[in-house]
């Protein structure tokens, strides 16, 4: 049966079928209510207010997303016998699915290059091995990559060693997700994160939500729009699919909403995957149109913004509609409820910054923000919707090629640290370097580098040529199967509810907050902190200025925290005090802005063109699923698609027609990049004709390594395919 909302009783049922995975609903409970972060998406829970509790104080909160990252930290264990029964190449033919579902890493392994399959080997000679391949490798040969579900003190220790090892090869997941929010963002107000806070948005009396599926990927956020429906807001959503959830969603915790549903976007636009820039700008100019600008607040608070006028005023509509392939009747209702809106908040996700133009789209939303003063007064303001949970936290503590200057010059000031000054490579520099031969060891904090690559092939490839690689891992993904290096090391570690000191986190909206960890449910897995100081300790005992032994304790990481990271000043303390905070300069309740004259910048951008398709091919983006966190896939339906597998392209019909299809005919999809055979070719009204939609990271192979200048993201979305049906085999 067709699902015509999102949420609901099969969000209830769902619950009820991970309680028995997990050993009983009790037992699941108690784990959510335990004093941690949540482990899926930074829409802030948990903490010292406990679990299923969001920023205002709201019980229950919770979603799918965390409580299949929960149940799958719950798993047994692999035991050793696994290994020797099952081939690399076996474990290859698993989807990621399947991968994810055997269970919980609880012995180091390890591959080498002529092997058919993992071995176990004891922790010590992991250690050895790993530092002995260190030792004789030059510190610019190797590369170090984080996952934003790890702690804050695990990413700054790392990166600590890294830099202290000598190179600044040091980056993060965000370049391949919202690096383009953060540079956006930096260039139009001064702070690269969400200006407002969780209560902003439920004062608003509109919101904006572009290029996002919140009701698949953050569902808690369906709450707050609920809410602001229920007070006579509006929601626009600018998307090309048409998601159910977005439409319509059942919010469980209410009963109102369960029973009926909660109708959500009171506006849906669908612009051509790509077109989102042309649309804004269209925006802009109907609202100016309208004489909708806040004059004052632009000549006091903004600069550059005669020549933002000037752009307003040359672009055409013709050209708004031709690349946005949105009616200007359109645009300009929109524009009309903006302009009636007194407090806006703009919220975004991977659709906008998956783009080569990923910042230009970006810093639209903030001139379309800035041009009726809706940054720097409550209710209103700039929400980038963060995936991992602690990603923010991550890039906060320095996980980052460069260093800022001040977290660099307190580290060799206040610890007398020499610290190298190269050039550091981002990840696909990195990617890139390594299939030049120019890497020889890799080392992942966390996540899925294979499967987060644009141009499998060539990921697999790139990481094959590595004369190492390392892994700290809970559970198994594509990566540790793919691109295995001449010697490959998975080594398990503890999840955050089982860490054995508390550790911390930092949502979206800009608060850190105290994890208390637990007790381990396994044997074999160590804390990432534990296992970082012990490579330190072996790799570099005169180090000056850094006691390994005591940075196993995450207090005294907290300190050298404290006393670098500008804003991370009461992090010292939150052990003692319990207490979160939230870091100054980046919540805009006035309109002061950290940039060089205190101004917020407006931006002017030429609109790309997006006819770089033939009459047989079509525009695809790669999207997540409803069962699906990030790389990780929880279940391969995708619910509220209406999808049972993932080796589909969804169609508009009117496409299928065009191109000879009928529904459900396998074929090829090609692009420039890769080919995927025996798909199926699904047809799928919801999505705008002309674009297509196919699941990361399985289409991966499919996307090319074109990356937006500025924040060096790839362009996962606006992949130009070509779709060949699959004649049909005898027999």
């Amino acid at each position: 049966m067709k699902v015509g909302s999102g949420g609901g009783f099969r969000a209830i049922h769902y619950t009820w079928k991970k309680g028995r995975e997990a050993g009983g609903l009790l037992k699941l409970y108690k784990a959510m209510r335990t004093r941690n972060s949540c482990k899926t998406c930074a829409l802030g829970m948990g903490g010292q207010k406990g679990g299923m509790v969001n920023e205002t104080g709201s019980f229950p909160e919770v979603c799918k997303k965390s409580l299949q990252a929960m149940v799958a930290d719950m798993q047994p264990g692999i035991e050793p016998v696994f290994w020797q029964q099952n081939t690399i190449e076996d474990l290859k033919r698993l989807s990621p699915r399947e991968l994810e579902n055997l269970g919980r890493l609880i012995h180091p392994i390890r591959y080498r290059k002529g092997n058919t399959h993992f071995e176990t080997v004891t922790w010590q000679e992991a250690y050895e091995s790993i530092v002995g391949k260190l030792r004789q490798t030059e510190a610019d040969r190797s590369f170090w990559y984080f996952s934003g579900r790890s702690s804050n003190e695990a990413g700054f220790l790392l990166q600590l060693m890294a830099r202290v090892y000598g190179t600044n090869n040091v980056n993060n997941c965000s370049y391949y997700c919202h690096q383009a929010s953060g540079v956006g963002l930096q260039s139009a107000v001064g702070s690269g994160t969400a200006t407002i806070v969780l209560e902003d948005v439920d004062q608003a009396d509109c919101i904006f939500v572009i290029g996002g599926n919140p009701a698949s990927n953050h569902p808690r956020l369906m709450t707050s729009l609920m809410h602001l429906r229920r007070r006579g807001g509006k929601v626009v959503v600018i998307n090309p699919v048409r998601e159910t959830g977005m439409v319509k969603f059942r919010v469980p915790s209410d009963p109102v909403s369960l029973l009926k549903g909660s109708k959500i976007a009171s506006h849906y636009i669908q612009p051509h995957i790509g077109g989102d820039l042309a649309l804004l700008w269209g925006i802009a100019k109907a609202v100016k149109q309208l004489d909708a600008l806040d004059d004052d607040y632009l000549q006091k608070y903004c600069s550059d913004v005669d020549q933002w006028r000037q752009r307003v005023e040359e672009i055409t509509w013709e050209e708004i509609e031709t690349k946005s392939g949105v009616p200007r009747s359109e645009v300009e209702d929109i524009a009309r409820v903006y302009a009636s809106s007194k407090r806006c908040v703009f919220a975004w996700t991977m659709g906008i910054t998956h783009h080569a133009h990923g910042v230009q789209n970006v810093q639209a939303i903030a001139n379309l923000a800035l041009c009726r003063g809706m940054v720097g007064r409550a209710g209103c303001g700039l929400m980038p919707i963060r995936g991992h949970s602690n990603v923010q936290g991550i890039g906060s503590v320095g996980v980052t090629p460069k260093l800022k200057t001040q977290i660099f010059d307190a580290l060799q000031k206040k610890y007398q640290l020499q610290l190298p000054t190269s050039i550091g490579k981002d990840t696909l520099e990195c990617m890139e370097a390594a299939s030049r031969y120019e890497l020889s060891f890799g080392f992942s904090l966390g996540g899925n580098l294979f499967g987060s690559n644009p141009d499998s092939g060539f990921a697999a490839e790139a990481l094959s040529r590595l004369d190492m690689s390392v892994m700290l891992s809970t559970t198994m993904n594509t990566g540790h199967v793919n691109g295995l290096a001449a010697e490959t090391y998975i080594l398990p570690v503890l999840a955050r509810d089982e860490e054995p000191t508390p550790t911390t986190q930092e949502s979206m909206f800009n608060y850190v907050r105290l994890s208390d960890g637990g007790p381990r449910r396994l044997p074999g897995p160590r804390s990432e902190v534990e296992v970082i100081a012990e490579l330190g300790k072996r790799l570099l005992p005169e180090a000056q200025g850094i006691a390994w032994q005591k940075m196993q304790e995450t207090s005294t990481i907290r300190q050298w925290i404290a006393d670098v990271i500008p804003g991370y000043e009461q992090i010292a303390d939150i052990d003692k005090t319990g207490k979160e905070f939230q870091i100054g300069g980046r919540t805009f309740h006035e309109p002061q802005f950290a940039t060089n004259d205190g101004l917020a910048n407006l931006h002017t951008h030429s609109i790309p063109d997006l006819n770089g398709r033939q009459d047989q091919e079509l525009r695809l983006m790669t999207v997540r699923s409803e069962g699906q966190f990030n790389t990780v896939v929880y279940e391969e339906e995708d619910l509220y698609r209406n999808q049972k597998h993932r080796d589909v392209i969804l169609i508009h019909p009117d496409d299928l027609q065009r191109l000879g299809l009928e529904h459900e005919d396998r074929v090829e999809v090609q692009s420039k990049t890769g080919v995927l055979s025996n798909i199926q070719a699904r047809s799928y009204e919801s999505i705008r004709p002309g674009n297509a939609l196919m699941y990361f990271p399985e289409a991966n192979i499919l996307v090319s390594r074109h990356t937006d200048p500025s924040s060096k993201t790839p362009a996962f979305k606006g992949v130009v395919v070509r779709v060949v049906p699959i004649p049909n085999q005898p027999g």
